[in-house]
C-alpha cells in the first residue's frame, strides 16, 4: 500500500520549516550583510549534493521562561556529513537566525552526536561557530552541554583533524571549543572571539578596552596567536578549510594525502645560490627558499601573522605532503623567542599526529635575548621546540642554510633531536655561538694587547669559523648527513622523502610525555 500523501505532505512541510531556520526575513538580513546561513555554509563546504543532514527535526526541551511555546527549528544548529574533494567529512554550523544560535541541551546533543559519529567513522570534523553563547533559559544544562563538547574535542584531538571556523560571535565558554581544535579560521568582519567583553573587563579591572584590541581576527592572528588563518568572508573561510583539509589525512592511522609524481626533481635548480647573500649578516626572505624547494603554488602558510620570525606551513615536494618549519632572517634575525617556540612546537606536533613529514630550514642565531623573554619563561617555551621534535616519529629532514648556534641549533631539529637526514650548505655555521661573541670571550685580552686589534679580531674570527663552526667539522663528526651545493637542495630533500615514506619508528610504551606547558 502506498504511503499516505498526507504523511508525505507533512514531512515536506516540516522540512521546509527547518530549512527556513529562524525565518526568511532573518535569513535575508544575513545575506544583506554578506553572511551565509548555516545551511548555506555547509552546502558550500561540501561537494555538490553530498550533504546528509543529521537531526533536522530536533527541538529544544526547555519548559520554563516561556520557552515551552517557542519553536526553534533544529535547535539552532545544523549538523551532518558530506564529501570534500571526494573525501568524507563531518560538520556542524550554528544557526544564528534561531535564537541567536545559543546552546541548549538538544543543541549540544546534536553537536556531540556528530562528533561521536566522526570519531567512529574516522573522518575530520569542521565546526562553524556563530552563536550568542549559552542559552540562559536552560541554566546548568547549557553549561553541561559545553562540557560535553569540550570532552569530545579532547577525545578527537590526535585522532581526527578538527577545524573551527569563527564566522560570528564566539564569547565566554563557547571560545574554548575552537581553542581545543587543531586549526582556527576566523573571518575578518562580523566575527569576534573573547572570554570577557569590554564591560566585564572594565568592571573587574578598571581597564577600558575596545573589542578591536583583543577580539577581532586581526588581534587574534597577530597578537594573541589564538587563530591560524584570517578569512575575508564566509566563502573565503570555507575555501581555506577545504585547502587545509587537502593536506591532512582523514585520521591519525591513515597516511597523509600524498600525490606522488612518477619522477623526482633531481636536477640542480639555479635559484638557491642566488638567494643567499654574500654577507652572512645580510637578511634574506626564507619564503624564496621555500618557493624554490616545494612544488609550484603548494605552500600553504599557517599563522603567517604571528611570530613571523618562524615560518610554518604545509606544502608538497614532488607530490609528498610536508610540514615546513623555517627561520625567517628578515624578522628578529630568525631568532627563536617565546611566541615562535610555541608556534613551532604546536605545528611540529600536529604534523607528527597526522604522519606528515617535517622539513626544517635553519638560519638561527639563537634564542632571542632580553629581560622580558627570560622573565616570561623562554626556557619553558623554548623547551617545547626540543620536546616537539624529539617526540616526533615522522620523517624529519633538516637543511642548515647559514647560522645554527647554541641551543637553537638543537631546537631546529638537529640530528641529536632525531632528524633522519641533515644537509648543510657550505655557508652553514654550526657552533656554540657566533664567531664575534666567541672571539671576544676567548681572545678578548689577546685582541686588546695586539698591535692591530681589528686585524687580529678579523683573523681570529676567520680561524674560528674554519676550525669550530665549519659544516665540514660537523660532517667529520657524523652530525650531518652531507654538505651539499644549495642548488641540489630540492633533489636531496625529494629523494630523502621518498626513501623515508616507509619509516616506522616506535618508542617505549607510556601514557604520554609531559611537555613543558
Amino acid at each position: 500500500m502506498p504511503i499516505d500523501r498526507k504523511l508525505l505532505k507533512d514531512l515536506e512541510k516540516r522540512r521546509d520549516t527547518a530549512m527556513k531556520g529562524g525565518g526568511e526575513e532573518k535569513q535575508k538580513k544575513r545575506r544583506d550583510k554578506g553572511l551565509m546561513t548555516a545551511r548555506e555554509r555547509l552546502v558550500h563546504l561540501f561537494d555538490e549534493n553530498t550533504f546528509q543532514e543529521f537531526g533536522m527535526h530536533a527541538q529544544h526541551s526547555c519548559k520554563s521562561f516561556g520557552m515551552e511555546k517557542r519553536k526553534m527549528p533544529g535547535d539552532g544548529v545544523v549538523t551532518g556529513t558530506g564529501y570534500i574533494d571526494g573525501r568524507p567529512v563531518a560538520a556542524f554550523a550554528h544557526d544564528f537566525t534561531v535564537g541567536g544560535g545559543a546552546l541548549g541541551r538538544i543543541h549540544a546533543k546534536k553537536v556531540c552526536d556528530i562528533m561521536d559519529y566522526a570519531i567512529k567513522a574516522g573522518i575530520p570534523i569542521v565546526g562553524v561557530n556563530d552563536s550568542g553563547g549559552a542559552r540562559i533559559q536552560e541554566g546548568v544544562d547549557s553549561l553541561s552541554g559545553y562540557g560535553k563538547i569540550f570532552f569530545r574535542n579532547v577525545q578527537c584531538s590526535g585522532l581526527i583533524p578538527q577545524v573551527a571556523i569563527i564566522a560570528g560571535p564566539c564569547a565566554g565558554g563557547a571560545a574554548y571549543s575552537p581553542a581545543l581544535t587543531d586549526f582556527l579560521i576566523m573571518t575578518r568582519k562580523n566575527a569576534s572571539m573573547f572570554i570577557c567583553g569590554p564591560q566585564v573587563i572594565e568592571a573587574a579591572t578598571g581597564e577600558k578596552a575596545k573589542l578591536e584590541q583583543f577580539a577581532t581576527a586581526d588581534a587574534h592572528a597577530s597578537v594573541s596567536g589564538n587563530i591560524h588563518l584570517i578569512a575575508e568572508d564566509d566563502a573565503h573561510a570555507i575555501e581555506l578549510a577545504q585547502t587545509l583539509l587537502s593536506y591532512l589525512p582523514e585520521n591519525n592511522i591513515d597516511d597523509a594525502p600524498h600525490h606522488l609524481t612518477e619522477s623526482l626533481s633531481l636536477d640542480p635548480i639555479d635559484r638557491f645560490n642566488k638567494i643567499i647573500p654574500a654577507d652572512p649578516k645580510t637578511a634574506f626572505d626564507v619564503h624564496e627558499v621555500i618557493d624554490a624547494l616545494v612544488d609550484e603554488d603548494t605552500f600553504f602558510e599557517i599563522m603567517p601573522d604571528f611570530a613571523a620570525n618562524l615560518v610554518t606551513g604545509f606544502a608538497r615536494i614532488d607530490g609528498v605532503v610536508v610540514g615546513i618549519v623555517a627561520n625567517q632572517p628578515k624578522v628578529k634575525a630568525g631568532c627563536l623567542d617565546i611566541d615562535a617556540s610555541d608556534k613551532g612546537a604546536r605545528f611540529v606536533r600536529v604534523c607528527n599526529i597526522y604522519s606528515i613529514p617535517l622539513v626544517t630550514l635553519v638560519d638561527v642565531p639563537g634564542f632571542f635575548p632580553g629581560l622580558s623573554q627570560e622573565r616570561n619563561g623562554i626556557i619553558r617555551h623554548g623547551a617545547k621546540m626540543l620536546f616537539g621534535y624529539a617526540a616526533s616519529t615522522v620523517p624529519k629532514i633538516t637543511v642548515i642554510m647559514r647560522k645554527a648556534y647554541g641551543g637553537a641549533y638543537l631546537a631546529m631539529c638537529s640530528s641529536d633531536l632525531g632528524a633522519d637526514l641533515v644537509f648543510a650548505w657550505p655557508t652553514a655555521e654550526i657552533a656554540v655561538m657566533g664567531a664575534d661573541g666567541a672571539v671576544n670571550i676567548v681572545f678578548g685580552k689577546q685582541i686588546k694587547e695586539s698591535d692591530d686589534p681589528d686585524a687580529t679580531r678579523k683573523e681570529l674570527r676567520e680561524a674560528y669559523r674554519d676550525e669550530f663552526a665549519s659544516p665540514y667539522q660537523a660532517a667529520a663528526n657524523a652530525l650531518i648527513t652531507d654538505v651539499i651545493d644549495p642548488d641540489h637542495t630540492r633533489g636531496a630533500v625529494s629523494l630523502g622523502l621518498r626513501t623515508l615514506l616507509s619509516k616506522r619508528e616506535t618508542r617505549p610504551p607510556k601514557k604520554h610525555g609531559n611537555i613543558p606547558l
